[in-house]
C-alpha cells in the first residue's frame, strides 16, 4: 500500500517550498514520489524539485481533475505501477479544486492500492484580507477539505493578518489544528495522520478556455529552436511560460529587476546565470531567490495574474537580456 497526502495550497502559499522540506527528510530506505500540477504549462516545480531525490511525474497545463480525471489517473497509474512507491505526495495547481482528487484517491478502484493519510493546505494568512482571493470558491475549499491547515509565511505576518488568521480559524477551523510556520517548514509526522475530514465538498466550476491537448509533458523545445512560449487561462487567471535552451544566459542582475517589477502576481523561474542556476520565486511584493552551483538543462520561466497582461511586451523586455 502506497501512503498518499495531498499538499494543497492557493497561489504563492508555499506548496513546492514545502514539499522541499519534507522531502529532505524523507527516511533512508523509502521510495517517495511526487505527482505535480501547475496552472502553467512550461513545468517549473519539476525543475524546482529534481534534486529531491524523489520518483516525480508533472501534469502541467490547468487542474489535473479536468477532462474527468484521466490526466490525473494516468500520471498516477504511471508512478504506482513503475515506481512502487512507499509515500506518494500530490500538489494539484493552487487554482485547482480539490474534490474531483480526493474522490478519485478514495475511489474502490484505488482501495487495494492506496493508504489516502491526512490532507495539508498551505495558507498565506495575509491572503485573509485580500477580498478577491477569499471570494475564491478553490481557495475556500482547499482550506475546507484539508485535514490540517498549515498557516506558512508566518515571518512576513502583520498584527492584522494574525487577527484575521485568529478570526478565521474561530469560524472554519473547527477541530482540526492549525500551524503556524515559516519557509514551509513542518514536520513529517504530519504525514501519517489519518484522513478524518469527510466533509461534502461543492463540486468545482472550472472555466478553462481550453484543455491542455500535450497530456502529462511539460512544454519542450523542438529540434534547434532557441525557445518559445506558451498561454493559459482560467478561472479569472493568465499565465505566459517560456522555455529557452541550455545555452541561453541571462544577466543576473537584469533578470531579478525584470522578475521584480513584472506588473503580475506569480512569478516562478528557473534560469542559467553566468554564476550557475539562478531560482525565482515571487508572490505580490515578496521576492525569493536562490542560486545553485552548476547550469540547469534549460530555463524556465512562468508568469501568473489576475489582472491583464502585456505578455508581448514583458517578452520583449526578456529577450533583450539575454547574453547567449
Amino acid at each position: 500500500m502506497t501512503k498518499i497526502n495531498l499538499i494543497t495550497g492557493f497561489l504563492g502559499s508555499g506548496k513546492t517550498t514545502t514539499l522541499r522540506h519534507l522531502l529532505a527528510q524523507k527516511p533512508e530506505g523509502e521510495k517517495w514520489a511526487v505527482l505535480v500540477n501547475e496552472f502553467g504549462e512550461v513545468g517549473i516545480d519539476g525543475a524546482l524539485l529534481a534534486d529531491s531525490g524523489a520518483v516525480l511525474k508533472e501534469i502541467p497545463g490547468g487542474c489535473m481533475c479536468c477532462v474527468n480525471g484521466l490526466p490525473m489517473q494516468v500520471g498516477l497509474n504511471m508512478l504506482l505501477q513503475q515506481s512502487k512507491p512507499d509515500r506518494l505526495l500530490i500538489e494539484p495547481t493552487g487554482l485547482g479544486h480539490p474534490k474531483q482528487i480526493l474522490s478519485l484517491l478514495s475511489s474502490e478502484v484505488y482501495s487495494n492500492w492506496l493508504t489516502l493519510n491526512a490532507s495539508l493546505c498551505l495558507l498565506d494568512a495575509r491572503n485573509l484580507s485580500d477580498q478577491r482571493t477569499v471570494e475564491n470558491e478553490n481557495f475556500r475549499d482547499q482550506l475546507a477539505a484539508a485535514d490540517v491547515v498549515v498557516a506558512n509565511k508566518s515571518d512576513t505576518y502583520s498584527e492584522q493578518d494574525y487577527q484575521a488568521l485568529a478570526a478565521w480559524q474561530n469560524q472554519w477551523a473547527g477541530e482540526r489544528e492549525v500551524i503556524i510556520t515559516s519557509n514551509g517548514t513542518v514536520d513529517t509526522a504530519l504525514l501519517d495522520r489519518p484522513r478524518l475530514n469527510l466533509a461534502q465538498l461543492p463540486d468545482g466550476a472550472h472555466h478553462h478556455a481550453q484543455a491542455s491537448t500535450r497530456g502529462l509533458a511539460a512544454l519542450s523545445l523542438p529540434g534547434n529552436q532557441r525557445w518559445r512560449r506558451a498561454l493559459n487561462q482560467a478561472d479569472g487567471y493568465s499565465s505566459c511560460g517560456w522555455i529557452f535552451d541550455a545555452d541561453t544566459v541571462f544577466d543576473t542582475i537584469d533578470i531579478l529587476e525584470w522578475a521584480r517589477l513584472a506588473p503580475v502576481d506569480r512569478v516562478k523561474g528557473v534560469v542559467r546565470i553566468k554564476e550557475g542556476t539562478l531560482l525565482v520565486n515571487r508572490q505580490g511584493q515578496d521576492l525569493q531567490i536562490e542560486t545553485r552551483p552548476g547550469d540547469p538543462l534549460d530555463s524556465r520561466i512562468e508568469l501568473i495574474t489576475r489582472d491583464e497582461a502585456q505578455w508581448n511586451v514583458l517578452q520583449s523586455s526578456l529577450l533583450k537580456i539575454r547574453l547567449g
